[in-house]
């Protein structure tokens, strides 16, 4: 929490930290969000908007905002948006609005966007936390990709292909964690916001070693 006071009055308040998780499609950003929301009570997730179609399950208002992309580009130029960006022939946005809320609420707030979208945040919000999730090796995120039974062959491709940029960009961020097994992951994404996982550090020098050799 980053303390906050205000001169007219005698009491420190809390102002959440801003917390921008990315990884490459397949990696399990999402469960580990999920399961990071249940430890972590004062945390709050930020849900974007898009326009891409809603996935079996997922509903409007709790997984996404799911609007039309003439919707979408009407909030871009009333200037809504903390961040945008197009993945996959779809649009992707965090409002601006929603994020100061909580953040004033004093709820650390969690932004799971990709790397586009989390660079256009550290330019407005510089004092955000950077967490990029990897997975174990281009194998395991081809098998949890194939595994979703929701794109074809050629999606998939186009995927895996993307998820390599994607992962080029790990050392943009502040902390790094690899997905190999959930649990462990898990325990170290929700050491980092307790502050005590300084060997998840992107730079440093055993964890980045270990990186590079999972993407070479």
């Amino acid at each position: 929490m980053i303390a906050r006071t205000d001169p007219a009055d005698t009491e420190t308040e809390l102002r959440g930290r801003l917390v921008v998780i990315s990884a490459p499609s397949g990696a399990g950003k999402t469960s580990l969000v999920r399961e990071l929301l249940k430890r972590d009570t004062n945390t709050r997730f930020s849900t974007s908007y898009t326009t891409r179609q809603p996935r079996p399950g997922e509903q409007h208002g709790h997984d996404y905002f799911f609007v039309s992309e003439a919707e979408f580009e009407a909030m871009v130029a009333r200037g809504e948006f903390l961040e945008h960006a197009r993945v996959f022939d779809n649009l992707y946005g965090t409002q601006r609005a929603q994020v100061e809320a909580l953040m004033d609420q004093g709820r650390d707030v969690l932004l799971e966007i990709d790397w586009q979208g989390a660079r256009q945040v550290r330019k407005r919000m510089p004092d955000c936390m950077g967490i990029f999730i990897l997975p174990p090796s281009a194998a395991e995120l081809e098998r949890r990709l194939r595994g979703r039974s929701t794109d074809n062959d050629e999606t998939i491709r186009r995927r895996l292909r993307d998820a390599r940029g994607d992962m080029s960009h790990w050392e943009e961020f502040d902390y790094a964690v690899i997905n190999e097994d959930f649990e462990t992951a898990a325990f170290e994404l929700a050491g980092i916001l307790a502050g005590e996982a300084e060997g998840c550090r992107c730079d440093d020098p055993d964890h980045a070693r270990r990186i590079r050799r999972l993407m070479a």
